[in-house]
């Protein structure tokens, strides 16, 4: 009889164990990516595009392509620069070719002058954005 007792205090602490490591290393997708911690970033990010207020459209951009970057790296895909991180994750993607329109939008407004994006296109980037970071898993 007491080894039962012993059999059930361990497994109550095993479980106890295994909530409260959920609990403080917070959600993490299959990738291992902190998921709500990209979810919020993200959210931040949607919320600073501001309709016809085209330097938030740029930003907005800028940093989707950032996280994107940053989720590349954490999630193990190698390569010096971000476009051969991409190149290595191809295969993660559900639509390559938004993925590679967004961030060449990017370049664009990080290294040419006088750049014009519309409110649309902003959002048609976002939107191939957030597509790859769910590919990933990261949202």
């Amino acid at each position: 009889m007491n080894w039962l007792l012993i059999a059930f205090l361990a497994a109550i602490i095993l479980v106890g164990g295994m909530i409260l490591f959920l609990i403080t290393h917070g959600r993490r997708g299959a990738s291992g990516l902190n998921v709500e911690k990209y979810r919020t970033d993200w959210m931040r990010i949607e919320q600073q595009v501001v309709k016809n207020q085209e330097p938030s459209y740029h930003l907005a951009i800028l940093n989707a392509d950032k996280l994107l970057d940053q989720a590349l790296k954490q999630s193990g895909y190698k390569g010096e620069t971000m476009g051969e991180r991409m190149k290595t994750a191809k295969s993660a993607w559900s639509n390559a070719n938004n993925t590679w329109t967004a961030h060449k939008l990017r370049n664009q407004i990080a290294h040419e002058q006088n750049v014009q994006v519309s409110y649309s296109t902003t959002r048609r980037a976002l939107a191939a954005f957030k597509q790859s970071l769910k590919d990933l898993g990261a949202i």
